[in-house]
C-alpha cells in the first residue's frame, strides 16, 4: 500500500481532551477521530488494527466450538421487561420509541436478545450445550465518557452466551472461555490480571474479570503479595481480624452520656480509645430487593411487585441497618449482592430519624426493631463494643454481639484495603488500579427462568437451562495494547495487531531508490507481508518521525548510499529497538518475512 493512496492524517499536536496515552496516540497516528462526546470513528489505519483484534477473538471463539450469530442492535423493549432489567439498568440504557409508540432498546448487552432467539428454537436436551457468540456494536449512555475508546458511549463487544442442562456442563464452558480469554490477550500482547469479580447488574453466581493495570483505571484491584489471590475491590474478601467474641465476664450494657458526639472520630477523642472498639450503624435504602424479607423486622408493610407479568417479584424499596466495625467501610456492591438489590444508597437524614427514632449519629443495633439489621463479620469479633443507643446524646458501652443484639443476617460487607490479610494464605494485600477488558459470568437461571426458556429431557419432562455469558470489549482491548506498548515517539505495535508489518521509507522516491523500494514492497506482498510504502514527497526526518508514531514493527530505509555498495543493502530496524542493521537488498524480502512470521508464531 502506498502512503499517498491511503488516508493517515497524522497530527503533531495532542488534542486538548486526550488525557491518556492511547487516546493521544490514536488521534496523532490518524487512527481515530471524534464525532461527538463518547462517539468515535475509526479511520483506515485504526480499523486495520481493530480488525486484527477482532480476528484473534473470532479465531479463539471458533476454536472452543462457539458459533457466531448476528443479532440486531435495536431490540424490543418487551424482552428487557421480561428479564426485569427494563428498570434496573438505569439511565445508561438508551430507550427509544418507534413511530407506532413501541418500546425499543439500543443494546448495551444482548442476554435478552440471544435468550429470546434460543427460547424460540430450543426443544430438546440434545441441542445442549449451545455456545453462541456475536461481535457487535453496543451503546451505553455514559454520564462521563472519557479516555477515548477506553470509555465511550458506542463500542464493539464480543458477547458469548451458553446454555446447559447441568452445572458441570456450565463449568466446562466457563473454564474453556476463561482459557480462551487468556490466549486472546496473550496473542494481543497484553499482560492481564484475572480477578474474582461481582456480577453486578448481570446477575448470577461466579464471575471473573480480566484486567490490565492502569493508572487511570476505573477499578481497584486487591492482590496478595504472597499467593495468586486477585479480586476486584467490589468482590474482595480478607481474613477476619479475630475470632467470634464471647460474652463471658463482660459487664452489662452501660449508657454513656455523649453530648453532641456523633462521629467515630469524636467518640475516639471523647472516650480516649480507638475506632476498632466501635460498632457503627448505617441506614441504607435498597431498590428492587429480590431477597425474601418475610418475617424480617419492619417487613410487614412491604409488598412485592413485578415490573411486567413475566418479571420476577421484588420489593421496590426497603430499608436496612448495617452494623460494622468503626474503622471499616461498607462495600455497597457487596451489600447490594447480599440483598439481591439493583441499587443501595445511604438513607437521607430525615429517613434515619424516622426509622431509628434518634438523631443522626446515634443509631445502634441494640433494640433496633423497625428494620432488618445486617452485621458485618467484623462485628462478631469485637469483644465488647461501643455503639449508639438510639437516644440523643447517648451511647452504650460493653456491647456484645449475640448477647445484646442478634442481627437478622450476618455477611461479609467490609471494603478490603491495602494491609488487610489474604483470606487464602494470610499474606498482606495491596492495591492496584486496573481497567476491565473482559468478564465471564455464570448466570444460572437468571434470564432463562424470567424469560421462560424450556427444554425437554429424555423422559419428556420440561426443564430450565442454565446459562453463562462472556464479554470482551474490542475497542478497549486495542487501546490497552497501546497503553502497554509505546514510548515517547509513539506506538510500538505487537506484530499480531499491527496495522502493517513493514514500512518502507525511500530517502527520495525516485530513480534507483524508487525501483529498489518498489521491488522490495512487491516481493514482501508476494510473501503475504503487509507493507506500507512511504512514497510521499517529504523530508526523510518527517518520514522517520511518522514511522515511529505509527509504530509499524519493521522499518526499512532505502537510500542511494547503501544501494551504491558493492553488495546493495537496505537498513532494517525493529520499532522500539536502538540497533539498525544492514541487510542485502536481494535477500531483504526473505529476511523480513522470516522475522515477521517468527513473531506471529508461524
Amino acid at each position: 500500500m502506498l502512503f499517498t493512496q491511503t488516508f493517515i492524517p497524522t497530527l503533531r499536536e495532542v488534542p486538548a481532551d486526550a488525557l491518556i496515552v492511547s487516546h493521544r496516540l490514536m488521534f496523532r497516528a490518524g487512527m481515530l477521530r471524534k464525532l461527538a462526546n463518547g462517539l468515535f470513528a475509526y479511520l483506515p489505519l485504526g480499523l486495520r488494527s481493530f480488525r486484527k483484534v477482532e480476528a484473534i477473538v473470532r479465531e479463539e471463539m471458533d476454536a472452543i466450538g462457539a458459533l457466531e450469530i448476528k443479532p440486531t442492535v435495536v431490540v424490543p423493549g418487551e424482552l428487557w421487561k421480561e428479564s426485569g432489567r427494563w428498570e434496573t439498568m438505569g439511565e445508561a440504557m438508551l430507550r427509544v420509541k418507534n413511530r407506532l409508540g413501541g418500546d425499543f432498546v439500543v443494546s448495551p448487552t444482548a442476554e435478552e436478545a440471544v435468550t429470546s432467539l434460543v427460547r424460540d428454537e430450543l426443544a430438546s436436551y440434545r441441542q445442549l450445550p449451545l455456545r453462541l457468540y456475536q461481535i457487535n456494536t453496543k451503546y451505553r449512555d455514559e454520564v462521563r465518557p472519557r479516555y477515548g475508546v477506553m470509555r465511550s458511549r458506542e463500542f464493539v463487544m464480543k458477547d458469548a452466551y451458553s446454555y446447559h442442562t447441568d452445572a458441570s456442563s456450565l463449568d466446562e464452558t466457563y473454564t474453556a472461555m476463561g482459557a480462551a480469554y487468556r490466549r486472546i490477550f496473550t496473542r494481543c500482547g497484553l499482560s492481564v490480571i484475572p480477578v474474582r469479580a461481582d456480577s453486578g447488574a448481570m446477575g448470577g453466581s461466579d464471575s471473573e474479570e480480566f484486567m490490565v493495570e492502569s493508572a487511570i483505571g476505573d477499578n481497584t484491584l486487591i492482590l496478595c503479595h504472597t499467593c495468586d489471590y486477585a479480586a476486584n475491590v467490589e468482590k474482595a474478601a480478607c481474613k477476619p481480624d479475630g475470632t467470634e467474641a464471647s460474652p463471658t465476664d463482660i459487664p452489662a450494657l452501660e449508657p454513656i452520656h455523649t453530648p453532641e458526639v456523633k462521629t467515630i472520630e469524636q467518640l475516639c477523642a471523647f472516650l480516649k480509645t480507638d475506632a476498632q472498639r466501635f460498632i457503627k450503624t448505617l441506614i441504607y435504602r435498597a431498590s428492587n430487593v429480590a431477597l425474601d424479607l418475610s418475617g424480617a423486622p419492619g417487613s410487614g408493610g412491604l409488598e412485592k411487585r413485578k415490573s411486567s407479568p413475566d418479571a420476577p417479584e421484588v420489593y421496590p424499596e426497603a430499608f436496612f441497618a448495617v452494623a460494622i466495625r468503626g474503622d471499616l467501610g461498607v462495600n455497597e456492591v457487596k451489600l447490594a449482592a447480599v440483598l439481591k438489590a439493583s441499587e443501595v444508597s445511604l438513607a437521607a437524614d430525615h429517613e434515619v430519624v424516622r426509622l431509628t427514632g434518634a438523631p443522626v449519629g446515634f443509631a445502634g443495633p441494640v433494640g433496633l426493631r423497625t428494620i432488618p439489621l445486617i452485621a458485618d463479620l467484623s462485628v462478631t469479633a469485637i469483644p465488647e463494643g461501643v455503639t449508639g443507643a438510639l437516644v440523643a446524646d447517648t451511647h452504650y458501652a460493653h456491647v456484645v454481639y449475640g448477647r445484646d443484639f442478634v442481627p437478622w443476617l450476618t455477611a461479609d460487607l467490609r471494603t478490603v484495603v491495602s494491609g488487610d490479610r489474604c483470606a487464602c494464605c494470610g499474606g498482606e494485600l495491596y492495591e492496584k488500579k486496573g481497567n476491565e477488558l473482559g468478564h465471564i459470568f455464570k448466570l444460572g437461571y437468571k434470564y432463562t427462568r424470567s424469560m421462560q426458556v424450556r427444554y425437554l429431557d429424555e423422559k419428556g419432562q420440561a426443564h430450565i437451562p442454565l446459562m453463562g455469558t462472556y464479554g470482551i470489549g474490542l475497542d478497549r482491548t486495542l487501546a490497552s495494547v497501546i497503553e502497554e506498548h509505546h514510548d515517547e515517539a509513539g506506538i510500538i505495535w505487537p506484530m499480531s495487531v499491527a496495522p502493517y508489518q513493514v514500512i518502507i521509507i525511500p530517502i527520495t522516491y525516485g530513480g534507483t531508490v524508487k525501483a529498489a523500494a518498489d521491488t522490495l514492497s512487491a516481493a514482501l506482498e508476494t510473501r503475504g507481508i503487509e507493507v506500507l510504502l512511504d512514497d510521499r514527497n517529504e523530508r526523510a526526518g518527517v518520514k522517520f518521525k511518522d514511522a515511529d508514531l505509527l509504530g509499524i514493527p519493521y522499518r526499512v530505509v532505502v537510500g542511494d548510499k547503501h544501494l551504491a555498495r558493492e553488495v546493495p543493502a537496505v537498513e532494517v530496524k525493529r520499532r522500539g529497538e536502538a540497533s539498525v542493521r544492514l541487510v542485502e537488498a536481494a535477500t531483504a524480502a526473505d529476511e523480513l518475512s522470516r522475522l515477521v512470521y517468527r513473531e506471529l508464531g508461524r
